[in-house]
């Protein structure tokens, strides 16, 4: 390895010991280890320093072919300390201005959407129930009068024919009244029993379908 190489390699490894402060400072801010599960740290904590060791020897190998000496651990301490002492605090405050930035911008994008998109998406939904339950109120109150007239004009025009049907059941004979009331009674018993039993049948149906 001649000495330019040599020079090329701390270098590297010096950036790459500051490299690896500024990635320990960021893990460590987007992990946040007391919110999480120990076993989740442990694992994340081995994929961290897997992938720096992985971007390390990558590096390594990019400037001297992946030869290991050791001032190349020298280089990375120094560049680590460096980093401790000089650029951490203004590599935390500018990584803090970009989170905050990231957020504010993400709540205005957010807003923008909810005005645009969401709100009035909201207002014509709304505005159409309101449409159309005020079309249902018409067409029902409009169909009630409707219906209401028919049965005043077919109650009115029925009681001519009412007159005549008292005027008639005040002649049939006592034995026939006794006899019809008996039918309309024994018809009436008939219905409740069919409405009884078809009440039981849908109940059956309904619970078989619960059970299933």
């Amino acid at each position: 390895m001649t000495l330019t190489t040599q020079l090329y390699t701390m270098l590297a490894m010096i950036g790459m010991g500051a490299w690896l402060g500024a990635a320990i400072d960021t893990y460590g801010r987007f992990l946040k280890r007391e919110k999480r599960a120990k076993w989740v740290v442990f694992i994340h904590d081995i994929l961290f320093w897997l992938l720096q060791a992985l971007i390390g020897f990558y590096v390594l190998l990019r400037v001297n072919e992946g030869e290991i000496r050791f001032y190349i651990l020298i280089a990375l301490v120094c560049g680590f300390a460096a980093y401790q002492s000089l650029f951490r605090y203004f590599y935390l405050s500018l990584l803090e201005s970009i989170i905050q930035l990231v957020i504010n911008l993400y709540r205005f994008l957010e807003k923008m959407v909810r005005m645009l998109i969401v709100k009035p998406i909201q207002l014509l939904v709304q505005a159409l129930i309101v449409l159309l339950l005020g079309i249902w109120k018409f067409l029902y109150s409009t169909v009630r009068f409707l219906l209401l007239v028919i049965w005043r004009i077919v109650k009115i025009c029925s009681l001519p024919f009412r007159w005549i049907l008292m005027l008639v059941w005040k002649l049939v004979p006592n034995v026939v009244k006794k006899y019809l009331h008996i039918v309309f009674k024994k018809l009436e018993g008939f219905f409740t029993l069919v409405k009884n039993r078809k009440h039981s049948i849908i109940n059956r149906v309904k619970n078989f379908w619960k059970k299933r």
